[in-house]
């Protein structure tokens, strides 16, 4: 009885002393999604931009309208304060950190489709402008190159026109250039940089409604010519997915929908492989997805948490190639939100609308 008495101490004195973190992340080996609380406005269609000290910067988007509002989030006391405004509303603009820890803020939609840019400077909090893109457009993806470089690409632009067209954004002059153009005009598609410094892009659409085509075509930009070309296809026409480079070269391309936007989101996922040009599906996701541009991370760990355009998250395993549902819930489904990892590790989570159009001001942490 005095052995068993003995053993019974050792076990609770190992289970008071164990730090609560470390117990709550052996009960939830996927990490899980808490509230954070309310950032100052609400939003989507806005950006999230890691800033070089650690912070996030968050900027424009759409709430009754167009914002020109901005605001910081600081990890170290997990609360949103306000920033300056830009110098005119933008939403579905584009946000780019640069080599020297200024962003760039491009395009957008204010009522009217912008061609003008300004730059976020962290250290004095303030903006100035810069040269305007030769094409106004919105919905753009935008790409920091290996060169310094930013590229712009596609989106729309005045009279709704849809866009193949490309530019280049030099920091150094502070000016937009022309390269070459798409092979096709594309809006709602994807833009990752690869390991050898070219451009993948998947998927999207042009035109609307009734005239609406999705692609199922890819294509890469190589900085070095300036030129796009084709790159083979993703295994189903997807826009309004998203898509993240792997650890090991490779990019995972998740969600999406088809013609019927929400009646037709995608749970399936696949891997592009830019040594084959080939894409091959994985393990489909466990719900479905769309409207999730921006929210699919890829964590310290090489395992991807994917976010937007639903109520849950969930986690890939590139190894086993399997999709695991992330524990806590955001209550709605996320449309048009950000995230954004932290030097921390976790992911800070913003914004959006739900399924009903309502806009929200909350904010999540994913964490493990």
């Amino acid at each position: 009885m005095g052995a068993i008495m003995q053993f019974f101490i050792i076990i609770v004195f190992l289970l008071t002393t164990i730090p609560m973190e470390l117990t709550r992340s052996q009960g939830k080996p996927n990490g899980v999604i808490v509230t954070l609380g309310n950032m100052q406005s609400q939003r989507f269609a806005h950006t999230s931009t890691l800033l070089a000290d650690g912070r996030v910067f968050i900027a424009g988007g759409q709430a009754a309208g167009s914002l020109a509002s901005t605001e910081i989030y600081d990890p170290n006391s997990r609360t949103f304060s306000d920033a300056p405004t830009m110098s005119v509303p933008r939403a579905g603009h584009s946000a780019t950190l640069l080599r020297n820890g200024t962003v760039l803020l491009a395009g957008g939609y204010n009522g009217a489709y912008l061609s003008s840019a300004e730059i976020y400077h962290p250290k004095t909090n303030s903006y100035t402008s810069t040269g305007g893109m030769i094409t106004a457009r919105s919905g753009h993806e935008a790409i920091l190159l290996s060169n310094g470089r930013v590229l712009l690409a596609g989106g729309v632009g005045l009279g709704w026109i849809f866009l193949a067209s490309a530019e280049l954004y030099d920091p150094e002059t502070g000016t937009f250039t022309p390269t070459g153009s798409m092979t096709t005009a594309r809006e709602s598609h994807t833009a990752t940089l690869l390991k050898d410094g070219r451009v993948l892009i998947t998927g999207g659409h042009k035109d609307r409604r009734a005239n609406m085509i999705l692609y199922s075509s890819t294509e890469l930009y190589n900085p070095s010519t300036g030129r796009f070309s084709l790159a083979g296809t993703v295994t189903v026409r997807r826009h309004k997915h998203d898509a993240m480079l792997l650890s090991d070269g490779r990019v995972l391309v998740v969600g999406g929908a088809d013609e019927r936007d929400r009646d037709g989101a995608y749970t399936s996922a696949e891997i592009y492989d830019p040594h084959t040009g080939r894409s091959v599906p994985t393990t489909n996701m466990n719900l479905r997805r769309y409207k999730l541009r921006g929210t699919t991370i890829l964590l310290q760990d090489r395992n991807v948490l994917v976010v937007g355009g639903s109520n849950f998250a969930e986690l890939f395993d590139p190894e086993t190639g399997v999709f695991a549902k992330v524990e806590g819930s955001m209550g709605t489904d996320r449309l048009f939100a950000t995230a954004t990892l932290l030097r921390n590790g976790q992911v800070l989570i913003t914004g959006g609308y739900d399924e009903r159009m309502i806009t929200s001001s909350t904010a999540w942490l994913y964490q493990r």
